[in-house]
């Protein structure tokens, strides 16, 4: 027991005054350190790297719609014909997807030779994954990504009207929401020889993979131009030199004797329900109409206007 209490006496002659408890020393660190930083202050943290991701979401630029090229970030375009007629017709692709175990056929060897040719990046995709990316669509197994649609203006249908040394044919649409009503137009205006398809930005369908699809590939082919105000629009066609007819129900003609066929000519189709809007009808040269059986209703727009367009080709081709 003396050794014990030699070394206690030992360690009391090292010249240190012992500190009570530890605080003091801590204390004395931490002086001029101010408070603790809030965990989303510390470059370390999780809640640090949460709220900068946070911020980089918020400020990131959004692709908002605004003036020509309206439209939506990128659109899914599925359908083996779809596709075939976009790359025939140079549309810029993002991406080609192409399911696994595709069985082969003219047209997919055709989306395979062009996509390579023209340097597009292709994938090989599960059909799960291509059902996930299409949205269910029926797509046949090939889909591409294409960038937004271009839009065009008014006056782009009539300079390709007049390179076409033709009277200017051109199809308007007033409140067709329905996207595969456009593209059943588009369709039909490739079909029967329009220069272009008029829609306006607001409570109008726009040039998406749903009307791509229904277009079989005409949207590659017929220009759409987009319109801030349609009226406006039909005015500056007018002053241009092209008559106007609207079709609805109601017409004071038909549309196998309607005037102005073989003339510069805006055909103007409204909706299913509501038809043409009020200031659309005032701004129309005719108003003419398909005679239907009574038992119908009404025809949707894609119908009226192929039928109306097939009668304009005729009497053009007369």
């Amino acid at each position: 027991m003396a050794g014990n209490s030699q070394r206690r006496g030992a360690t009391r002659k090292s010249g240190k005054k012992p500190t009570v408890g530890s605080g003091g020393q801590r204390r004395r660190g931490l002086e001029g350190k101010g408070p603790t930083p809030k965990a989303e202050d510390r470059t370390y943290h999780v809640a640090h790297k949460k709220k900068a991701a946070a911020q980089k979401r918020a400020t990131t630029p959004r692709r908002t719609p605004s003036g020509k090229g309206r439209g939506a970030a990128t659109e899914i375009v599925t359908g083996r014909n779809s596709v075939v007629e976009a790359l025939r017709a140079g549309i810029p692709v993002s991406t080609v997807y192409i399911a696994t175990r595709l069985e082969a056929d003219d047209r997919t060897r055709e989306i395979l030779r062009t996509a390579a040719d023209a340097g597009y990046p292709l994938l090989e995709v599960t059909k799960p994954e291509l059902d996930r990316m299409t949205d269910g669509a029926v797509h046949q197994g090939v889909a591409i990504q294409v960038p937004p649609y271009d839009y065009s203006d008014v006056e782009d249908l009539l300079d390709i009207a007049a390179a076409s040394d033709r009277p200017p044919l051109i199809v308007a649409l007033d409140g067709v929401t329905d996207p595969r009503n456009l593209g059943a137009v588009l369709r039909s205006a490739g079909a029967f020889g329009a220069h272009g398809v008029l829609v306006p930005e607001r409570r109008s369908a726009g040039v998406t993979a749903s009307a791509w699809k229904v277009s079989a590939g005409a949207a590659a082919r017929v220009p759409v131009a987009r319109a801030t105000n349609l009226v406006r629009a039909l005015e500056r066609l007018h002053e241009a030199g092209c008559f106007i007819v609207g079709l609805d129900g109601g017409g004071t003609t038909t549309v196998a004797e309607m005037p102005y066929s073989t003339d510069p000519l805006v055909l103007v189709i409204g909706s299913e329900g509501k038809g043409l809007s009020r200031l659309v009808s005032e701004h129309c040269d005719v108003i003419a109409g398909i005679p239907i059986a009574s038992e119908v209703e009404s025809l949707n727009a894609g119908v009226a206007g192929g039928i109306a367009l097939y009668e304009v080709a005729r009497q053009r081709a007369l």
